[in-house]
């Protein structure tokens, strides 16, 4: 067992990278766009103010793990790049999705769906499953996890891969549009109990692996006293649990929502039976 580095003070500074910025202030200004056109439409559907909460609560998730101190602490302590990285995979994608309508999207609607026609199986809830099991897997590999923290555009690359396979992923399930998911209660569950199993796998396997698995943090100045191997049994951790939550109240929501479009299915048919 090599012995531990020395200990250093935390980082609590900011980072605010141009390219962070200019994603949050994009992501904000074309949601904002929309609200403000759809609210200006005569009769249109206003947008529940929930939606639009859950929708800025989201870009505010991708603040905290981009330019808070979270990104300066993940190159200290793998726990904390690991809350990074769950924030960009699942949080923000799942509230940003909350904070979609029909109506926000209607002006890309069709584009979007010829564009699903196009891309054929890259479109299916399938390759969602696959893609984020295989970019959470690969970006663990050691070789290219040390290398992403040793090289910022590495870690760049690593960022966007997680965010995109992330919104992709949610889409199939959260999406106010309808996608290729399968109809009934068993489609989302199966598409979320096999992700959520493999990378829960590989969260169980970081937590209880014997030895450090990356030399980045291995031999990275102590914080909190926390050793190399404790830092990586926490982090295993975060990832396996992460999973676990936000797989319940996920299906929990879906099974709320489908209670509630069935409801009203039904009170469509009662009211078109009597007229």
């Amino acid at each position: 067992m090599p012995l531990a580095a020395a200990s250093a003070s935390a980082n609590w500074s900011w980072t605010f990278e141009p390219g962070a910025l200019v994603l949050l202030a994009a992501l904000t200004w074309v949601y904002a766009a929309r609200w403000r056109a759809l609210a200006a439409q005569p009769g249109a559907r206003r947008v529940s103010p929930w939606r639009a909460v859950a929708y800025g609560a989201g870009v505010l998730v991708i603040a905290a793990a981009l330019i808070s101190p979270i990104d300066a602490l993940a190159d200290q302590l793998f726990a904390i790049h690991m809350v990074q990285h769950v924030l960009l995979l699942d949080v923000a994608p799942v509230l940003m999705m909350l904070g979609l309508t029909k109506g926000l999207l209607r002006p890309v609607t069709r584009r979007m769906q010829r564009i699903e026609r196009a891309a054929g199986p890259l479109a299916h809830p399938v390759f969602a499953v696959v893609a984020y099991v295989a970019i959470m897997w690969l970006w663990h590999v050691p070789a290219l996890y040390d290398a992403a923290l040793e090289h910022p555009a590495i870690h760049v690359l690593e960022h966007i891969c997680f965010l995109s396979v992330g919104l992709l992923y949610w889409w199939h399930l959260l999406s106010p549009i309808r996608s290729r998911m399968s109809s009934g209660p068993f489609g989302p569950v199966v598409y979320m109990l096999v992700t959520k199993l493999f990378v829960g796998l590989l969260g169980i396997g970081i937590t209880f692996a014997p030895d450090p698995l990356y030399a980045f943090y291995e031999h990275a100045p102590r914080l909190w006293g926390l050793s190399a191997l404790d830092d990586q049994a926490a982090a295993g951790a975060i990832m396996a649990i992460e999973q676990s939550i936000v797989m319940g109240v996920a299906l929990t929501y879906l099974f709320v929502r489908a209670l509630g479009e069935s409801e009203r299915e039904e009170q469509r048919a009662e009211r078109y039976g009597a007229a």
